[in-house]
């Protein structure tokens, strides 16, 4: 049984901002819910919501999608005990959502969840692989810049591309490493490597992928390659980038 604390600046499943450019975090989810209420209608799923689910109109109605009963994700994410967390309805591997038929979601909800994923093209067409023809993706990503990633080097194309074409494992201990020597600062050895092994075997959600705004729209483009979608909106909000895909037949 693991009973050492995880080290972390802030808490990996959300992003915690290094500092607020542009407002303050009650602007930042009054933003958030904005923009919810302009496209945000029917039935959808929020993935990974933990201790802040996204405000949503009467007129949707979401279902909660995590990989572990809210119970047992304050068990693994300690830093979280203090917080009260959305209990999972569905129990599912986000990157996958293999319990979900095609076509059956009007939206789904991915805040500060895409970053989290291992091969994020795979991801995404999982993602609108489960939306109706003109089901809307809500995406909040957090910018490295104003983050505790802030010290990492942003995702390339080509990075991304290989994660696809031959499965993310090449690269997966790569950014254990990022993240336990620049996030954690924890850079002497074999102390480091011990932590990054650790957090391979907890299957700890750090990080994986970091973008900043530039380059997550670059990854967006890069993505009609991928899967038929239109951007309805790009937007800074805070430390993070707010965008909204639409899925287009």
């Amino acid at each position: 049984m693991l009973r050492r604390r995880v080290r972390t600046v802030g808490h990996p499943p959300k992003a915690a901002p290094a500092f607020e450019p542009g407002g303050s975090q009650a602007s930042i989810h009054q933003t958030r819910e904005t923009i919810a209420n302009v496209f945000l209608r029917g039935e959808g799923i929020e993935i990974g919501a933990l201790h802040q689910p996204l405000r949503v109109p009467p007129s949707a109605h979401v279902k909660y999608v995590d990989r572990m009963t809210a119970s047992d994700l304050r068990r693994h994410y300690e830093e979280l005990g203090g917080y009260p967390l959305v209990e999972t309805d569905v129990i599912d591997d986000g990157e996958r959502l293999a319990t979900f038929e095609a076509c059956t979601q009007d939206f789904v909800i991915a805040n500060h969840f895409i970053e989290h994923c291992q091969n994020p093209i795979l991801t995404f067409q999982n993602l609108f692989r489960v939306l109706r023809v003109g089901g809307v993706l809500y995406l909040g990503v957090p910018d490295k810049r104003f983050t505790f990633d802030i010290d990492r080097p942003c995702t390339t194309i080509q990075h991304l591309i290989r994660d696809y074409e031959e499965g993310p494992a090449w690269s997966k201990r790569q950014h254990f490493d990022e993240w336990v020597k620049l996030v954690n600062k924890h850079t002497k050895s074999p102390e480091a490597d011990e932590e990054i092994q650790r957090l391979i075997d907890m299957d700890y959600s750090i990080h994986f992928h970091v973008w900043g705004a530039t380059e997550l729209i670059e990854f967006i483009a890069t993505l009609q390659k991928f899967v038929r979608f239109e951007l309805e909106l790009f937007l800074r909000n805070g430390f993070e980038t707010l965008a909204i895909l639409r899925k287009v037949a």
